[in-house]
C-alpha cells in the first residue's frame, strides 16, 4: 500500500525509482495477475527484468505493453510526474513548460501531453447523464480578424463561426429540486418529483455542424430517457419536447433564468474550456480539438477527487491505448 501523495514533493518519494513506477502499474492494471495482452486466457509465466512470456503465443510482454507507454524511451518516473501536473493542474499544461518540468525536448513532451489525453478518451469517463441536464453547444478557434492577412479568406471578416469548431455540451445539475412534469399526469393532477443528482458531470463532442440531424443522436445517446432537458431557444432543439420535459430560456431576448430553467452550469464549464485554451495551449487544431475537450471534460468531471485518486484513474485506464507519432500527426 503505497502513502498517499498531495504534492510533487510526495510523488517523487513514493515513486523514488523505476521500479517502484512498474510496480505501482502493474498493481492498477493487472491487479496482482499478470494477462497477457496477446491472448487472455494465456498462461504466463514470469521472466527476468520485469518481462512476462505469454505461453499460448511465445510472446514476451511488459506491463507497458499496448498501454500509452509502448515503447517509450521516457522512464516512467517522468511519464508519472507529467500525469501529476497535467491532470492536477486546473487548466493543464504547456509542452513547452512540460518540457523544462522534466527535462525532455518539445517535441516529446506534446507527443507525451496527447498520449495522456489519448488515455483521457475511456468509457469511464463517458458516462450517461441524467435527471436535469443543461445542453448548449460553442465555437472553438479564433476570429478571422485576429489572423495576418495573407491567411484571411476572401471577403473574411470580424467574427466568422462557419471558421470554428462547433463542440455539444450537455452537463448533468447538482442539485435537489421539486419540478413539475406537465406530460405526467395522474388523476388530472400534475405529478411533482423530487429530482436529487450527484455532482455535476459534463459530456462534450465536437461535432461537424449545429444540425439537428447531428446532434440530436448525440443526446439521444448520452441523455437518459424520462430526464429534464434544460436548452436555449436553438430550434435544433424543438424535437427534444417529444421524449423529454425540455424547458428553455430565450437568450436572443436577455433572458438566461427562467425560474430553474437555465444552461449557466455548461456555459461555465465552456469558460474555462476556452480560458485553458487561449492561456495556455493558445491555438489547438481542429484534428485534435477533441482530445483537448477530453482534457477538460475529465479534469471537471474530477474535480471533487482527491490528487491521488485522479492520479490513478487516469492510470488505470492506459490499457489497450497504444497511440503512435505517425498516427497522431497523420
Amino acid at each position: 500500500m503505497i502513502p498517499e501523495f498531495k504534492s510533487i514533493f510526495d510523488l517523487i518519494n513514493t515513486f523514488p525509482n523505476e521500479q517502484s513506477c512498474i510496480d505501482h502499474l502493474e498493481k492498477l492494471i493487472w491487479n496482482g495477475n499478470p494477462m497477457s495482452p496477446f491472448d487472455k486466457d494465456s498462461k504466463v509465466y514470469k521472466c527476468a527484468n520485469n518481462k512476462y512470456k505469454c505461453s499460448n503465443t511465445g510472446k514476451y510482454f511488459n506491463v507497458k505493453t499496448n498501454t500509452i507507454f509502448d515503447n517509450t524511451k521516457v522512464p516512467l518516473q517522468k511519464w508519472f510526474l507529467a500525469l501529476y501536473i497535467f491532470s492536477s493542474h486546473k487548466k493543464g499544461v504547456s509542452s513547452h513548460q512540460l518540457a523544462k518540468d522534466i527535462t525532455v525536448t518539445q517535441k516529446t513532451a506534446w507527443f507525451l501531453l496527447h498520449r495522456l489525453r489519448y488515455a483521457f478518451d475511456h468509457p469511464n469517463f463517458k458516462k450517461t447523464l441524467g435527471n436535469v441536464v443543461e445542453i448548449d453547444e460553442t465555437f472553438c478557434g479564433g476570429d478571422a480578424k485576429n489572423k495576418h492577412s495573407n491567411k484571411k479568406n476572401k471577403n473574411e471578416k470580424g467574427n466568422t463561426l462557419h471558421e470554428k469548431q462547433p463542440v455539444l455540451g450537455m452537463l448533468e445539475r447538482t442539485e435537489s429540486e421539486i419540478i413539475e412534469r406537465p406530460h405526467k399526469v395522474i388523476k388530472n393532477k400534475t405529478v411533482k418529483e423530487k429530482i436529487v443528482t450527484k455532482e455535476s458531470q459534463v459530456n462534450c463532442e465536437v461535432v461537424p455542424n449545429r444540425s439537428k440531424e447531428t446532434i440530436l443522436p448525440i443526446i439521444y445517446d448520452t441523455v437518459e430517457n424520462d430526464c429534464v432537458v434544460m436548452t436555449d431557444e436553438y430550434t435544433a432543439y424543438k424535437d427534444l419536447e417529444n421524449d423529454y420535459t425540455h424547458l428553455k430560456v430565450n437568450h436572443g431576448a436577455k433572458e438566461y433564468v427562467n425560474e430553474m430553467a437555465h444552461t449557466n452550469g455548461i456555459e461555465n464549464f465552456w469558460s474555462h474550456l476556452k480560458r485553458g485554451i487561449d492561456g495556455i495551449y493558445h491555438w489547438v487544431s481542429k484534428a485534435h480539438l477533441q482530445s483537448y475537450v477530453d482534457e477538460f471534460t475529465l479534469r471537471f468531471n474530477t474535480r471533487c477527487y482527491t490528487t491521488q485518486n485522479r492520479f490513478d484513474l487516469v492510470l488505470s485506464a492506459v490499457s489497450n491505448k497504444h497511440l503512435t507519432y505517425k498516427n497522431l500527426i497523420k
